[in-house]
């Protein structure tokens, strides 16, 4: 078969026909990606099929070929027609959407490494990014692969999580690529300008620890870094959400994503409670990821002097700021709290899940090695009214903020992707 591709427009929003680079890795499921590539030229779209050598040990490149816009490709060399095929691919590319994306395709993108056409496809372009993972059970829940895949999300990418069904092996847990038509409806989203689970979303977050004052110079805190609520932030961004952070600390953001957050800084449980009171009737979800205090001291206008004696702190409660965020929750809001535990994490976390009424609650044992307060890793539990406690194993907070969000995003009245 001899094949005269046609001319390749650029890719812009004006575009009149969207251009879809469909990527294959070498995973038993490659055989749905034939039916995915027929779905999406039946929706008027230009598809170029572009497989890793391993997934013609699956399928074969005729039949992708017969059914595309122009030919399969496997290689960076040897087409007379396209001498430097990753950047023709990428440059002009409105989408790459790659199914299945294994384990091993997963890793080398989150490397950065080119050692195939489809890789090199992936980092030569500035279009959307797909991913379909579908691996065996035990595969997918290695931490190495979430890691992958919070660095990928992390640059924007977004990820399709497979579902629950039988695998390849003849049992039956998560790995399975969804159904050639749910990932064609999702990639017209993505045409059409959706971008993660909480597009057009609001979300107000906020961060550290607060301090109170003792006198002009001292305070009352805690050993709240902001690390967990400056991740739950980014990753909605990137998720797509308009986002406000409302913050005790100076953290830094993502290169990409510090410019479409507004970040509101605070420093006391009173400034925290008035700017999120004041925000939260505009958004959809709310995150109480802050460390707040308890108690604050009545604090003296001026330095306490060392040689007057110890002083005594007279402490007051301060402001509750989940429970005022409850009361006066908007009709189908989502209110996300924390709870820290050192002992009967799970008893009292479920007391904290009754009284506050929140609609999910992050739990961590802060004693525990490696979780919480100034540490870059965090293992909680996430419980809510209707569903089994879910435990989320130690990770990068940047994991942990994906997983929460997740959740957030199946809570939402329109739900998740």
């Amino acid at each position: 078969m001899t094949w005269t591709p046609s001319p390749m427009p650029s890719a812009t929003p004006n575009s009149p026909t969207p251009r879809i680079v469909l990527g294959v890795a070498g995973g038993i499921a490659a055989y749905k990606a034939v039916e995915l590539l027929r779905l999406l030229r039946e929706k008027g779209y230009h598809v170029a099929p572009v497989l890793t050598p391993d997934a013609t040990r699956f399928v074969g490149l005729v039949t992708f070929s017969a059914l595309a816009s122009e030919p399969a490709r496997t290689s960076l060399y040897g087409d007379p027609t396209t001498p430097i095929p990753h950047t023709y691919l990428g440059s002009n590319a409105s989408l790459i959407v790659v199914a299945p994306a294994t384990a091993h395709l997963i890793a080398r993108y989150a490397m950065g490494l080119a050692d195939d056409l489809l890789t090199a496809t992936l980092l030569a372009t500035r279009a959307p990014v797909l991913l379909c993972p579908a691996m065996h059970t035990e595969m997918w829940v290695q931490p190495s692969v979430q890691e992958n895949l919070a660095t990928l999300r992390r640059r924007g990418v977004l990820v399709l999580e497979p579902e629950v069904g039988p695998l390849a092996g003849g049992d039956v847990g998560t790995g399975r690529l969804p159904q050639p038509e749910k990932i064609a409806a999702l990639i017209e989203k993505i045409v059409e300008g959706y971008r993660g689970a909480l597009s057009g979303v609001r979300v107000l977050i906020s961060a550290g620890g607060t301090r109170e004052a003792i006198d002009p110079v001292r305070v009352l805190s805690n050993r709240s870094s902001g690390r967990q609520g400056y991740a739950l932030a980014d990753a909605a961004c990137r998720m797509g959400a308009t986002v406000t952070l409302v913050s005790t600390v100076e953290r830094s953001l993502n290169l990409d994503t510090v410019s479409a957050i507004e970040v509101v800084p605070v420093e006391s449980a009173a400034e925290m409670h008035e700017a999120m009171m004041k925000r939260a009737l505009e958004s959809e979800c709310v995150i109480m990821a802050a460390a707040v205090a308890d108690f604050a001291p009545r604090a003296s206008s001026e330095k306490l002097k060392k040689r007057d004696g110890v002083p005594e702190l007279h402490l007051e409660r301060t402001p509750d700021i989940l429970a005022d965020l409850v009361a006066q929750r908007a009709n189908g809001q989502i209110i996300v709290g924390f709870a820290a535990e050192t002992t009967d994490v799970l008893a009292n976390a479920l007391e904290k899940l009754r009284d506050k009424d929140v609609d999910l609650l992050v739990v961590n044992d802060v004693a525990a090695p490696g979780v919480g307060f100034e540490h870059a890793t965090n293992e909680v539990l996430l419980l809510s009214r209707h569903e089994e406690p879910e435990r989320v194993s130690l990770r990068s907070k940047e994991a942990v903020a994906w997983e929460i969000l997740a959740r957030v995003a199946a809570l939402l009245p329109q739900g998740a992707q």
